[in-house]
């Protein structure tokens, strides 16, 4: 696969129609803990989706994982997504967008697949749309940067909004890099209007820049609504860059240095809804596929997760 992970987020944005989903009505049980449906970023399954669509979210499906994030469509119509989706057992609830496409030009994907939310990462500052962005750039980023990458986003949410969808932004580690006292991903916050634009937390991004992922949950809790779970082999050293000389070296749930315990209890008192895998290349232990299996066994032992395809909550 040529298509990086970095050229994956910079054209992060998507667009996904409204609908009621039965993973938006949470199902009332005698539980001491929230349960979410195991959920899987495909992005971690690229290449083997590419090579079969329709088997691999088969596989995805076998092992437990029931809500997925869409990262591109590889080509298929709208309606033959959706089959290949209803086929496995599989609901989507979010979609970035792949490959330079529009909010305008995934609204009916999104809209004919059932999803809700619309994920965009790292955009970039106007300064910067005239050409492609460096790993320099990245580092340079200012907090008028910021300022200005939130003001997109606004504008983004407000498209969403029009197009019945909701605005989510999704964060690496460059974000936290610290400027002046502050951190870019706070001025972003700030920045951004609560209604227009609420937060995809990558716990592992997060955790690579040296930051606690649950204290942004505990303060954010009201913002946040989905969490993308990675690991990475840390270092004593924060990480700023994404590129793969600059940040942890990736594995599986479980076999890095995060430990999601604490931040799935945090998430507990969010309006987190749904929890989605993700592992970034390259995959050096395992096949994708194998590694997905570990990540979700991993969740399973910490009972965070449900089998079943909607939110399990306590009352």
């Amino acid at each position: 696969m040529k298509s990086s992970r970095r050229d994956f987020v910079i054209q992060g944005s998507a667009a996904l129609a409204s609908g009621t989903l039965l993973l938006n009505t949470p199902l009332r049980l005698q539980a001491e803990t929230f349960r979410w449906p195991a959920g899987l970023q495909l992005y971690t399954v690229m290449e083997a989706l590419q090579k079969d669509f329709a088997g691999t979210l088969h596989q995805v499906s076998a092992i437990g994982y029931k809500q997925v994030e869409m990262a591109g469509f590889f080509g298929k119509k709208p309606a033959d997504v959706k089959t290949a989706l209803d086929n496995a057992g599989l609901q989507c609830g979010s979609v970035f967008i792949f490959g330079g496409m529009s909010l305008a030009e995934t609204a009916e994907y999104a809209s004919t697949i059932g999803a809700k939310y619309v994920a965009t990462s790292v955009l970039p500052p106007t300064r910067f749309q005239s050409k492609k962005m460096t790993r320099d750039d990245y580092q340079a980023l200012t907090l008028d940067d910021y300022k200005d990458i939130a003001d997109q986003c606004n504008r983004m949410g407000e498209q969403a909004r029009k197009a019945g969808l909701q605005l989510v932004y999704h964060n690496h580690n460059v974000e936290f890099k610290p400027l002046h006292g502050r951190i870019g991903y706070d001025q972003l916050l700030e920045s951004t209007d609560t209604n227009l634009v609420k937060l995809q937390l990558d716990c592992g991004w997060i955790s690579a820049a040296g930051v606690s992922a649950e204290s942004y949950i505990s303060k954010y809790g009201d913002r946040y609504r989905m969490l993308h779970l990675k690991d990475f082999k840390l270092t004593s050293t924060p990480s700023y860059g994404m590129w793969p000389e600059e940040r942890p070296e990736p594995t599986e749930l479980g076999q890095g240095k995060i430990d999601y315990k604490p931040i799935l209890k945090a998430a507990e008192k969010a309006e987190i809804e749904w929890c989605y895998v993700e592992q970034e290349p390259p995959f050096t232990e395992m096949p994708p596929l194998e590694a997905i299996k570990v990540s979700y066994n991993y969740l399973r032992s910490l009972k965070f997760i449900s089998r079943r395809g909607y939110r399990v909550s306590h009352g």
